[in-house]
């Protein structure tokens, strides 16, 4: 069955894709997007897309990224207000901040993520708590909805199954549809392997739909 990309609004759908070339390294498409963006944007929305990005391709890719966006034109001027949205910067409160989401997304599967993070090593557990959830994926800008199906279309590309099926049943508990999840796997077919492509489908029909 073919998904159509219809069911992402165009706004998402660009996010998607600036998330995808982001995360791929696909420097030249990067600067296509940015060339072609529509008037009002890049908005707030392009900029927090941009840096949750490196959660799932690190710093370094988000830099060049950053140089390849500045390039064509840049990501705007942060307003005051969107940088005083950074949020608490003590360890603990970042936690707190964060959890909520956390929780959501995981749902009654929570706690145990959180034991097996801190099984692997404990700062990771931390790391994850503070930085992913309550210093970047908690931030306003875009709504959790967004953020998941961004984290899809990331996941998607680079092939973590794993963390793809945990984030595809977030993105439904956030409020997307499963519709949405698998229209976001169809914007990253065209930059993938075939068989890679299968697979993630094969895991979002499985636990979008679940």
């Amino acid at each position: 069955m073919v998904v159509s990309t219809s069911h992402l609004d165009p706004r998402l759908e660009r996010l998607v894709r600036l998330t995808v070339a982001l995360v791929l390294g696909n420097w030249e498409e990067l600067g296509e997007l940015r060339r072609a963006a529509p008037e009002g944007e890049p908005d707030r929305s392009w900029r927090e897309a941009v840096l949750q990005t490196h959660l799932f391709a690190g710093f370094p890719r988000l830099v060049e990224g950053c140089e390849v966006l500045h390039a064509a034109g840049g990501l705007g001027t942060p307003g005051e207000d969107e940088l005083e949205a950074a949020g608490p910067v003590d360890s603990d409160e970042l936690a707190e901040a964060g959890r909520p989401l956390f929780d959501t997304i995981y749902g009654d599967g929570a706690a145990s993520v959180r034991e097996r993070l801190g099984a692997h090593h404990p700062l990771l557990a931390r790391w994850v708590a503070e930085h992913a959830y309550g210093r970047v994926l908690a931030r306003v800008g875009l709504t959790a909805r967004e953020r998941e199906l961004l984290a899809v279309g990331a996941l998607v590309a680079t092939a973590q199954d794993r963390q793809l099926a945990s984030h595809a049943r977030g993105a439904v508990r956030c409020g997307a549809t499963a519709n949405e999840v698998l229209a976001v796997a169809e914007l990253v077919r065209p930059s993938i392997a075939k068989e890679a492509h299968d697979r993630a489908r094969g895991v979002l029909e499985r636990f979008a739909r679940s």
